[in-house]
């Protein structure tokens, strides 16, 4: 199969009305050909496409920041000698400085399949920019590499933010350049919004479901997403970071785990057995330990569980659903100690005055789902089954493939 920047520079058809334009591409470690060679440099040697400057997201166009919520700056590139700006420094939105700079902005972002990575809004702000200015943005486009399943509550009005892009649900099913036809059809933006769309992805096939596996190396789009598993965990692994408890960050193993020093596993388990058993199919947990070396516990010992999800003999595609599972976990650990202090109160992706589990959910819901001692799974179900359904359907208008 073939990427959208591998199209782009194997069909000269497809550079052809770049010709004589100023390029800006955004990008970001994951942004790589076939070969493994950076978007960047590939473009740049192409030799019929004018780069006149690179736009980095968060964690930086060739992945300079590790840890989250880690600012990057603007620099000059040492190879091409061409400005780099950064999208997740003293600013989020492109300038006009940095808009005056090309004339079509090519977009290679890999994305995770979740509302909550922040290229998304990063894609939406850059749209948003263009149609004001009337410049041409071209998706190159890339997998979704957790397929098309669709699950979570769906962001409600007012709780918009940079982990907040849209209305979308937490697993959107959309890959980059469907996001982008989303978003100008629901924003009604008037932008020149192309995509180069992918040839031969099939998101349902085996043993990827939407990563293809056999013919594509990974490659990390940010610092703590180092493999398809991380990338099927990520729904519901985030939600840990609106909490106490370690999502395996300072590990080898991030947003597959769930720990903390003073965790008794056996009987959180057995409570989620109890709760929701149906929520737990489709995966293998495994009790484990882990000391984090950095960021929430570091130094400690935590007790926790890993999330499987590697193993054709148990893991199911279709009936894996992160989101459900993690809430779960905060249920059940609500339910075994009521007065855990689970939530955790910090200034999140520059929100202040809201928890950061509700600015990650998108809303008060799951919060107060957890918190209720009266609400049960069929309840957070019923919430969250009619976003779904109505999402398959507002959804069917972006898709591509």
């Amino acid at each position: 199969m073939k990427f959208g920047i591998d199209r782009l520079l194997d069909e000269p058809g497809l550079r052809k009305p770049l010709a004589g334009r100023r390029v800006a591409l955004l990008a970001h470690p994951a942004s790589v050909t076939r070969d493994l060679k950076h978007s960047f440099d590939a473009l740049a040697a192409s030799g019929d496409v004018q780069l006149a400057a690179a736009l980095g997201p968060q964690h930086g166009l060739r992945g300079d920041k590790q840890d989250n919520m880690i600012e990057s700056p603007d620099y000059l590139d040492p190879v091409h000698h061409i400005p780099v700006f950064s999208l997740y420094g003293t600013v989020r939105r492109p300038t006009a400085a940095m808009m005056d700079s090309f004339d079509v902005l090519l977009i290679d972002l890999q994305d995770l399949g979740c509302r909550i990575y922040t290229f998304i809004t990063t894609l939406r702000y850059v749209l948003e920019e263009a149609a004001r200015r009337h410049q041409a943005v071209w998706v190159l486009d890339r997998p979704n590499p957790v397929g098309r399943p669709v699950e979570g509550l769906t962001l409600r009005p007012g709780w918009e933010s940079f982990v907040g892009a849209g209305a979308l649900p937490m697993r959107h099913g959309l890959t980059m350049g469907e996001l982008a036809r989303w978003f100008v059809a629901t924003l009604r933006l008037d932008v020149d919004c192309q995509v180069v769309p992918m040839q031969g992805w099939q998101p349902q096939a085996p043993p990827g479901h939407g990563w293809p596996v056999r013919e594509r190396t990974w490659v990390n789009p940010s610092p703590n997403a180092p493999n398809l598993w991380m990338a099927r965990c990520y729904a519901g692994a985030v939600m840990l970071e609106g909490t106490t408890l370690s999502e395996g960050r300072g590990t080898t193993r991030p947003l597959e785990l769930l720990g903390a020093p003073d965790l008794d596993v056996p009987a959180l388990l057995a409570q989620m057995r109890a709760l929701a058993p149906a929520w737990l199919r489709g995966c293998r947990l495994r009790p484990c330990w882990f000391e984090p070396m950095f960021h929430k516990h570091a130094g400690k010992l935590c007790a926790g569980f890993q999330v499987h999800v590697e193993d054709p003999a148990y893991y199911d595609h279709e009936a894996f659903r992160p989101w459900r599972l993690f809430a779960l976990a905060f249920k059940a650990l609500r339910r075994l100690r009521p007065d855990y202090p689970l939530w955790r109160d910090f200034p999140y992706e520059y929100e202040h005055g809201r928890l950061a589990i509700d600015v990650i959910s998108g809303g008060e819901l799951l919060r107060r789902w957890v918190d209720d001692p009266a609400a049960t799974p069929a309840d957070l179900d019923a919430l969250a089954g009619a976003d779904e359904s109505a999402w398959r359907v507002e959804r069917q208008q972006a898709l591509l493939y």
